[in-house]
């Protein structure tokens, strides 16, 4: 390869960061929550009342209360960051005391944050504040025991673009958080010249083409393979990572054999928790899965008062 290994492998992962999430993209997030819930946003007929109307039949509230965020199993907490946003929300007088912090572990009967102010603004945003936390802290307990499932390899586990439409990237945060990496977060970070690429190329000498074009862009460039015999041409042709795409064990051996350290190498296709441990020992780079988002399970979290 001709540029720095190490130089080629920090462009092609990373693991996103709180700060690096736009905080107008999360408010946007946060009010769509907001006016689904109060406001029926999403209907063609909008309700001509809004608002919580449950806790507006209570006569008399108390003016402040607390309540905690509690842990319901054993889960890696992703998301407190947003209480903040959440509540501004919906106004002022609710503060929020962090008591957790994203990507730690947390035990059943663990607090993640106590919620102090008033309680009918808590009442009206609580299913909102449970439906992201429980959501994301689902994303980075998926995660976590898929890179426990590696163990001590050297091969990263990389998250892919099957997100929810609208959050991808607070739920590739939350990959990050569960012990994961990054994969290229969108069509405008990468060049990856998948099956339905190499079928409109058509020959060898067009994935020759394409890729000599594509790296001219200074992206990484990534090209997608089901079969060995694939391989030497996207070599030859310059690739940074050969995606190899449902390889079994004994093909991916074979595989990275065959690359050696001409290009990184990539497995993706029926990762499963019981397959990571036959990967993690065949020297890969790097396994994707869009198991870590799309077969994570909501967590359970509660909102308990405090007396």
């Amino acid at each position: 390869m001709k540029r720095n290994r190490t130089a080629i492998a920090r462009s092609l992962i990373k693991r996103l960061a709180w700060d690096e999430l736009d905080p107008a993209y999360l408010r946007r997030l946060v009010e769509i929550a907001r006016d689904e819930d109060l406001a029926g946003l999403g209907l063609r007929a909008r309700p001509r009342k809004t608002g919580d109307r449950s806790t507006g039949s209570i006569a008399a509230a108390p003016r402040a209360a607390a309540a905690n965020l509690v842990a319901r199993q054993e889960l890696v907490a992703c998301g407190l960051p947003l209480l903040p946003v959440i509540l501004a929300a919906y106004g002022s007088g609710v503060s929020v005391q962090l008591r957790a912090r994203d990507g730690s572990r947390i035990r059943p009967g663990g607090t993640l944050a106590t919620l102090s102010g008033d309680p009918r603004t808590l009442l009206a945003a609580e299913r909102i504040i449970l439906n992201f936390l429980q959501r994301l802290s689902g994303v980075a307990t998926q995660t976590r025991l898929y890179a426990d499932a590696l163990g001590k390899s050297r091969t990263r586990l990389l998250d892919t673009r099957k997100t929810t439409p609208g959050y991808r990237m607070l739920e590739k945060y939350a990959v990050a958080c569960g012990g994961g990496w990054n994969h290229r977060l969108g069509l405008f970070d990468r060049v990856m010249l998948k099956d339905n690429h190499l079928a409109l190329l058509g020959s060898n000498d067009g994935l020759a083409a394409a890729v000599a074009r594509a790296k001219k862009t200074g992206l990484p460039v990534e090209v997608e393979v089901d079969r060995l015999d694939q391989i030497p041409p996207v070599l030859d042709a310059g690739a940074d990572v050969i995606l190899l795409d449902n390889f079994t064990p004994a093909m991916l051996k074979r595989a990275v054999a065959l690359v050696g350290r001409r290009a990184f190498t990539e497995a993706s296709g029926g990762i499963t928790l019981k397959t990571l441990p036959k990967l993690a020992a065949l020297g890969l780079d790097f396994v994707s899965t869009g198991a870590l988002v799309h077969q994570s399970i909501w967590v359970d979290i509660g909102l308990d008062w405090k007396s």
